[in-house]
């Protein structure tokens, strides 16, 4: 770690009440490697960057280097390993956790795209896991019994090392409500409050495994609050390995963040009440690795990493120029993961038609701004169900349209939930609350709305004056509103309008939708989705 961040956020030593040890143990030597956000990213990319095989080289390499020295290794998960590559998510994330069993992880995280499926596949997941999924804020409503193991213990050296999993209370509105009609998702500092005490007294070391996301100094805008926020309200953490937000959890000073960080340049980790905060962005693209020293009373960071896993520099008209060394793939991963990518990638490579450009669907810009990709999707819901308007919300968007030859794998990156496009008969005024209501909806936050056939003028989240069409709603007269099943059903914090009695669930799947509409208009030119200022935020 660079000495210049060090002093900003000092390495102290954080004592707390542990344990009794016996006095002649040794002090343990503990680096905890950890990942997040994975979203089905078993393979690597077209460029090579990540993977699991790619990983596993890495983190034998890392654990080689603390055995030689004389340490352990924890390797833990903050949690999101499902939804993202049509490849994992046809088969249920089945190569991303068998292969993780390979990797050697100790535990992860629940996070919330862990239940984008009904509860049967999560339950079969747990079962390929030969790691425990942890969570100890999610409980079944009926029984109030915790539907996952809260924590577990590990033995490293002669000391306990307790990890304690926690997600985001945000779940229940990011998720298709009847995948979680019988789950409850307690909020985790309260649950961190009652088990931090009881874990310090049976163990030498502290971590929570989370799913909460972190938002520097604490300002999670719409969000459930998050790792800094716990921190700050539970004393007693070591460590959070965090995942959620999709950071690399960087600091530049005392709660600030480094939102540009390059691979390969120091990172000081976040630093609040006595509790380390880590994260290590998304898709496996670093491994994060904390050196600690755990001496019977006391816990220190020793050094803080981030690993690259073969990321890659993209400079206009050059070819991808790689960051750091080159990390060859495991072979015996690789064969493993190999039949699942080829029975993937077999459904999803037929072309669907062409793009003329880029349709931008990169996850700071769609949740901050209007983008063609987003009215692209809107414009598609709008034209199969003939609605007057099409609201999008931005958290579904996954990842850009590529220019040249679509396939249909490349809209299920895009769109990967299966969700389905729900149309509702609303009057002007009931239109007009809801619109009050999505104008709230801050830049940054998936809720984010992208937008067709409708104009807004809004003014510090409040809505000023709101047209359809190029023309100012009328109250008595009725409007049909297109949006996926998920906001219809208040994920995202959108009003619910899935219990209205003007709603239809019209069963098509949102990429069907869009795959259609791109079948049709082939080619599209990016340039004939250019979004007009159809949305005003001063």
């Amino acid at each position: 770690m660079n000495p210049k961040l060090l002093t900003l956020l000092p390495v102290a030593a954080l004592v707390v009440g542990c344990a009794m040890t016996p006095s002649q143990r040794a002090p343990l030597k503990l680096t905890v490697l950890h990942t997040n956000d994975h979203h089905g990213r078993f393979w690597p990319n077209s460029d090579g960057e990540y993977g699991l095989a790619a990983r596993k080289t890495l983190i034998d390499k890392v654990r080689a280097e603390v055995k030689a020295a004389g340490g352990e290794v924890l390797l833990l998960d903050g949690g999101d390993i499902n939804t993202g590559v049509p490849e994992s998510d046809l088969q249920d994330a089945e190569p991303d956790l068998k292969g993780m069993n390979l990797l050697g992880y100790d535990a992860a995280a629940i996070g919330n795209h862990e239940f984008d499926k009904p509860l049967i596949v999560l339950e079969k997941q747990r079962r390929w896991s030969r790691f425990p999924l942890l969570s100890a804020n999610i409980y079944n409503k009926t029984s109030g019994q915790r539907l996952f193991e809260p924590y577990h213990v590990f033995e490293r050296g002669g000391y306990k090392i307790a990890v304690m999993g926690l997600a985001t209370d945000d779940t229940s509105k990011l998720v298709v409500a009847s995948n979680v009609a019988n789950v409850e998702f307690r909020k985790p500092a309260d649950e961190a409050a009652k088990l931090v005490p009881q874990l310090r007294s049976q163990a030498d070391m502290v971590i929570a495994a989370t799913h909460m996301g972190h938002h520097a100094d604490g300002k999670s805008g719409v969000n459930a609050p998050g790792d800094v926020e716990m921190a700050r309200a539970v004393k007693g953490i070591d460590l959070i390995v965090g995942g959620h937000s999709q950071n690399p959890v960087c600091m530049s000073a005392e709660n600030r963040r480094v939102d540009a960080y390059v691979p390969g340049q120091p990172c000081a980790p976040d630093r609040q009440n006595g509790a380390w905060i880590v994260q290590a962005h998304e898709w496996g693209k670093y491994v994060g690795r904390a050196d600690f020293v755990v001496d019977s009373d006391k816990v220190e960071l020793v050094k803080y990493q981030l690993l690259p896993v073969n990321l890659k520099q993209r400079v206009a008209n050059q070819p991808p120029k790689l960051y750091g060394e080159a990390i060859a793939e495991d072979a015996a991963v690789r064969d493993f993961l190999k039949p699942f990518q080829d029975n993937g990638a077999a459904r999803l490579t037929l072309p669907i038609g062409e793009t003329v450009g880029v349709f931008d669907g990169d996850r700071t810009r769609v949740r901050a701004q209007p983008t063609n990709l987003g009215l692209l999707i809107a414009r598609a819901m709008m034209s199969r169900t003939g609605a007057d308007l099409a609201i999008m919300n931005s958290g579904g968007v996954r990842d850009s349209l590529p220019e040249g030859r679509v396939t249909y794998r490349d809209v299920l990156k895009v769109q990967p939930f299966g969700n389905q496009v729900s149309l509702v008969r609303l009057s002007g005024a009931e239109l007009t609350k809801f619109l009050e209501a999505v104008a709230k909806m801050t830049p940054g936050s998936g809720g984010f709305p992208q937008t067709a056939g409708v104009q807004m003028l809004i003014e510090g989240g409040v809505l000023k004056e709101a047209k359809v069409q190029g023309r100012a709603i009328e109250p008595q007269r009725q409007y049909m509103l297109a949006l996926n099943n998920f906001n219809a059903g208040g994920g995202d914090g959108y009003p619910k309008l899935s219990d209205h009695p003007g709603h239809v669930n019209t069963g098509l799947v949102d990429a069907d939708v869009t795959r259609a509409f791109i079948a049709a208009g082939s080619p599209l030119k990016s340039v004939d989705f250019a979004p007009p200022a159809d949305v005003v935020r001063r």
